[in-house]
């Protein structure tokens, strides 16, 4: 899952003198970024690590084709004594998407397959929402971003759910697209999950995840990395998930995402993304071998999408675009490929500059938090010569509002709750089987003073309502990962015709119209 922040400028210029002593006032800034390593990075984490909530970090800064960094901070879980190292394990989610990209690219380079080819060439069965763009989408579309769904349009039905691939490309198709198609950008995980289907119908049967072991994580040596996460809780020295987005840092249940795998399905650790950010920043070589060709890596960085050409009000940079599964823009007069990472209880993000042999990722296993950005800001500023801007202390300053703001709803909505109001209407009235032309069906039980929500696409997962007020009633679920949000119920007259539900923005932005049946 991807994050985009708005910034505003922050501490004063001066507060370089935090890191590098005053600077005389006619000096022109320099690169400070094995100073900051050697000097602050261990305090500043652990300053970030407390201000955030953020039980475990990992980083890994690659420069010149050396690892000059590899770190763990904070510990795998709360209460528990095991410390975040360089191989704990982390999910990845999203920075998956390059490792997909980079295999459509190696098979367009191997003349199996053209990007620009349709996808029906592949999957004869596919469809989107509009007979149009069906017979126009092609494999660059489905790794662009640029289907016209808004960003996350479906994930509540696809992420963590018991849907096979074929179930889920198939669904995509109901997805009502909200902007024209290939004009606007609006991240699309399901599209990455269409694109990985294709690999086994032009190599026979070979599966994306058997692909990515054999091409990638064996020839770059990524030995604790596994493209699925399946198994993740029970392998030695992972990172348990955490959130604090509806209240105080609690643990998450683990995500089973592997239905979306080459969107989203890869774990591993800051040891094996150095070796990652080697074989990007050596042109496709690892260890003094050729692993895949430049021009492949080359492929994947090619602009597909504009994302945005506004100028950050904090940030050195300008634009922002979109390759085969990485974010292009510029930072302070360089250009930099980027990716970040959400999945329930961690974000992740990698990062590489070419022009400057630079390479950072930064793992950690809160969900509800910026630092995992700040600090790459804060890397990113040492090795470009950004004067000092404590970035962790600025986006926490951005943010405080907004996490004020959610906690002050599910305040008011636990008060509506306590009214202890009675219902319009007698609650078995609401009850039956509802249903939404993406999720599928859903149902409905009356228990005591409450309602009960089953979802049949996420068997573990269900809903209990409270009732607010008017056709109002309180949802929590029992993965607190979905959220505490109002559930809104439409009737005539006696007859309740739809619930409205809506889940955690970070799973999916926009609410679900259930009918009922």
């Amino acid at each position: 899952m991807f994050f985009c922040f708005a910034f505003r400028r922050g501490l004063l210029l001066g507060m370089v003198a935090l890191l590098l002593g005053a600077l005389p006032a006619a000096a022109q800034p320099r690169a400070y970024g094995p100073r900051f390593l050697r000097d602050s990075l261990a305090a500043y984490v652990q300053r970030g690590l407390r201000l955030w909530d953020i039980p475990g970090l990992a980083v890994v800064v690659v420069k010149d084709g050396q690892v000059v960094a590899t770190q763990g901070f904070g510990v795998r879980a709360v209460g528990e004594p095991e410390p975040v190292d360089a191989n704990t394990l982390f999910m990845i989610a999203s920075n998956t998407k390059l490792f997909t990209g980079t295999a459509l690219a190696q098979l367009e380079e191997e003349k199996r397959l053209t990007l620009n080819d349709p996808v029906r060439r592949y999957l004869p069965g596919y469809r989107l929402y509009d007979s149009t763009s069906t017979k126009l989408v092609s494999i660059r579309d489905l790794l662009g971003h640029h289907l016209g769904t808004r960003t996350f349009q479906g994930d509540f039905t696809f992420w963590n759910s018991s849907l096979s691939r074929a179930d889920i490309v198939d669904k995509m198709r109901n997805l009502r697209p909200v902007n024209p198609f290939r004009q606007t950008y609006g991240y699309c995980n399901s599209g990455f999950l269409a694109a990985g289907e294709i690999i086994p119908q032009v190599l026979d049967g070979k599966r994306w995840e058997d692909w990515i072991q054999q091409r990638l994580l064996t020839p770059l040596g990524m030995d604790r990395t596994y493209p699925l996460t399946a198994g993740y809780a029970q392998r030695p020295n992972i990172a348990r998930p955490y959130s604090d987005a509806f209240g105080p840092l609690i643990p998450l249940p683990f995500d089973h995402i592997d239905n979306l795998a080459p969107a989203a399905g890869l774990v591993s650790c800051a040891n094996d993304l150095g070796h990652w950010l080697k074989f990007q920043l050596d042109s496709g070589r690892y260890a003094g071998r050729q692993v895949l060709p430049w021009a492949t890596l080359h492929r994947t960085r090619a602009v597909n999408t504009l994302v945005s050409d506004a100028k950050s009000s904090i940030l050195p940079s300008h634009f922002s675009m979109y390759g085969l599964g990485v974010f292009i823009g510029d930072y302070a007069g360089r250009q930099v490929f980027w990716h970040t990472g959400g999945a329930n209880g961690f974000v992740t993000n990698v990062c590489f500059v070419p022009e400057e042999g630079l390479g950072i990722a930064v793992l950690t296993n809160q969900d509800n938090q910026s630092f995992f950005e700040a600090l790459r800001y804060q890397l990113l500023d040492a090795y470009l010569a950004v004067p000092y801007v404590d970035r962790s202390r600025q986006l926490y300053t951005l943010a405080r509002p907004g996490r004020e703001e959610s906690h002050r709803n599910i305040a008011e909505l636990a008060t509506r709750v306590q009214r202890k109001n009675r219902p319009t209407r007698d609650l078995l009235t609401y009850a039956g089987v509802y249903r939404n032309p993406v999720y599928g069906a859903v149902t409905v039980e009356a228990q005591g003073r409450q309602l009960q929500v089953h979802f049949s696409n996420h068997p573990g997962l269900v809903a209990t309502l409270d009732y607010m007020d008017g056709e109002q009633f309180r949802t929590t679920y029992s993965n607190p990962a979905y959220g505490i949000f109002p559930a809104l119920f439409r009737a005539e007259g006696a007859r309740v015709r739809t619930m409205e539900l809506r889940v955690n923005p970070f799973l999916e932005q926009d609410s679900y119209v259930f009918s009922k049946q």
